[in-house]
């Protein structure tokens, strides 16, 4: 093809299948130029030379590579043209008779590149024979057009800008939507304002590069291969290998500059929080419950001894140590809720129970001491998100929403609550009752649904933090994960003894991952999501275990509550060899020597 079509006839287009690959051919090359998206400027301006050396054809005939090599020589010259190492790259193509992309491809990304608006429009009509989809061209006229026509406003040139916005972009009939919102911009007095106003980086090669992305995605990868392809490539692998690690409980980095692509990801389980950490012993009787505040700063346990402690975990140890106690629970604590703020905690009873209690955790006053009848049964007890109104109820049948005054706003009859949560959107409230189900509520409109059904009592459940799966712990029957959205049971967990004890589960790790639950065998059990196994059985504790709290904020922090009346903290290994410390990443690997410096009193 003749450089932006001048100069006579345009020959027909190659076939997709002979574009990226001669095996030893000659084939011309356009002009290239430098930026971000794959391709840097060389002797042969930015695309390398695909003719082989007389003397190499002339003594033997090139092997004919195959698809898959064809693909892996572009993703190497592409990310080696990045690193500016143009002439390995003239090499390599030349050698293997492949070239990156097609030259009316450079053409076109060179003029985009370099802003020459009616030049890229141009190219459009020969890459259009090379498109899967021609309806496409279009979409990537609009998006040059919209480039064209920033760029003018951010110069000042509103004339041409109003020109581009009537006369060739509103001509399209294409996104009518879009081009309201590029009118607007009209009114755009400082070039700051605009950018602001637009989300956009503004005239140059940022702004062009990222436009230059978009438009790729409309171009078989035959023709131009997609930005930085094999970093996205390798990226994706290490994704996949983390997600596939059953141990792996930190955050997954979007760049691979902090791992090796020589060896597969592995996080051992002395990486988890599989250890002991630390044995709490100031309740002096049953630990019926305990949870970690929102921000991960604290830890409130409740027990028969009518006590709640909360616990202040040391940013730099993360060892815990005692805070407060907040005393006056007659019949014992089996439920405790963190405000949304952590500025609040609620206290429920047991069965017998008719008051809970809130208090003030920064100063340690009770706020209010709650009690509607003597007959009431309130057990449980969710927080409203706006942390300005809370639910409670019992298995007497009392399913109140209040005040932090305790002021009853609204009340709903005949429901035998077992268990609450309150759901992100403010309005729909889960309770689980005696009829084996979890049904939703919503205090305003007084509907409600039903989402889950069990064949046993439903002894308590807890939600995911984007309020789409639902953790069960099912009398005689274990732990079960459903989907609220579907309504579907997508999981049994195997090995937990579950019998008519509550027991509360909780979801935990880097992105909540994992799944913890005490049981009635005094141990506790750690699953990944994905898998009905457990990964990890944790012994210590001497009697049954009511209740698992996994750390928000340090993924590498556990603790559970009880009938021996300890808490215990759990976290990795205090030691590790340095084949195991060489698979720790960011947070595990801080946690893993804290602990050492505190096991060695330093």
């Amino acid at each position: 093809m003749q450089a932006n079509g001048t100069g006579g006839q345009e020959p027909e287009p190659e076939p997709e299948s002979q574009l990226s690959c001669r095996n030893g051919e000659s084939s011309s090359s356009a002009a290239g130029a430098v930026h971000s998206n794959g391709l840097l400027s060389s002797a042969n301006n930015g695309l390398p030379s695909t003719e082989s050396p007389a003397s190499d054809t002339s003594t033997k005939k090139k092997k004919r590579l195959s698809q898959s090599d064809e693909d892996v020589i572009r993703l190497i010259g592409q990310h080696l043209h990045g690193l500016g190492l143009n002439q390995t790259v003239d090499l390599l193509m030349q050698e293997s008779g492949c070239r990156l992309e097609h030259p009316a491809a450079t053409k076109f990304r060179n003029h985009v590149m370099e802003g020459e608006w009616e030049k890229a429009e141009s190219d459009l009509n020969e890459l259009k024979a090379l498109m899967h989809s021609p309806s496409a061209v279009m979409r990537m006229k609009f998006l040059l057009l919209q480039q064209k026509y920033l760029e003018y406003l951010e110069d000042g040139k509103v004339l041409e800008a109003l020109q581009v916005l009537r006369a060739e972009l509103t001509p399209l009939k294409y996104n009518t939507e879009r081009i309201h919102v590029l009118s607007g911009y009209l009114m755009c007095t400082l070039p700051d304002d605009l950018r602001a106003k637009a989300e956009w980086e503004g005239k140059g090669t940022a702004s062009r590069s990222k436009l230059l992305d978009k438009l790729q995605t409309y171009l078989p990868p035959s023709v131009m291969l997609p930005p930085r392809r094999l970093q996205t490539l390798l990226r994706q692998a290490m994704e996949l290998q983390r997600d596939r690690c059953l141990y792996h409980n930190s955050k997954l980095d979007s760049g691979l500059d902090d791992v090796s692509l020589l060896i597969d990801h592995v996080c051992s389980r002395k990486q988890f929080p599989c250890y002991t950490q630390q044995i709490l012993t100031e309740h002096c009787n049953e630990v019926w419950f305990c949870k970690f505040s929102n921000d991960g700063t604290k830890l409130a346990s409740g027990s028969k001894d009518t006590t709640v402690i909360i616990w202040q975990v040391d940013p730099d140890s993360h060892q815990l140590k005692q805070l407060k106690t907040l005393e006056g629970h007659a019949y014992g604590v089996s439920y405790l809720a963190w405000s949304p703020d952590d500025t609040y905690l609620i206290a429920c009873g047991p069965d017998d129970c008719s008051e809970l209690w809130l208090w003030n955790v920064q100063t340690g006053e009770l706020r209010t001491k709650m009690s509607q009848s003597h007959e009431d049964s309130l057990t449980s007890v969710a927080w409203n998100p706006d942390g300005k109104r809370f639910v409670t109820g019992g298995q007497r049948g009392q399913f109140y929403q209040c005040d932090l005054d305790g002021n009853l706003l609204d009340s709903w009859e005949g429901v035998r609550v077992q268990c609450l949560w309150c759901l992100n959107d403010g309005r729909t409230v889960l309770a689980s009752d005696t009829h084996q189900r979890i049904r939703g509520y919503n205090f305003e409109d007084l509907t409600d649904r039903n989402i889950v059904q069990e064949d046993h009592p439903i002894m308590s459940f807890t939600v995911s933090k984007n309020g789409r799966l639902a953790l069960l712990n099912v009398a005689t029957q274990g732990v079960h994960l459903w989907d609220l959205q579907d309504r579907v049971l997508v999981r049994k967990y195997q090995g937990v003894t579950q019998g008519f004890y509550t027991i509360h589960s909780c979801f935990g790790g880097y992105n909540e991952d994992f799944i913890a639950s005490g049981s009635e065998d005094h141990k506790v059990y750690i699953w990944h999501k994905r898998s009905e196994l457990p990964i990890a059985e944790l012994s210590g504790h001497t009697r049954t275990v009511n209740c698992v709290s996994w750390n928000p904020a340090l993924p590498g922090l556990m603790a559970s509550a009880s009938d021996d009346g300890t808490v215990r903290v759990w976290g990795p290994a205090p030691f590790l060899d340095s084949q195991e410390t060489e698979g720790l990443t960011g947070m595990n690997l801080l946690i893993s020597v804290k602990m050492m410096l505190v096991c060695c009193n330093i």
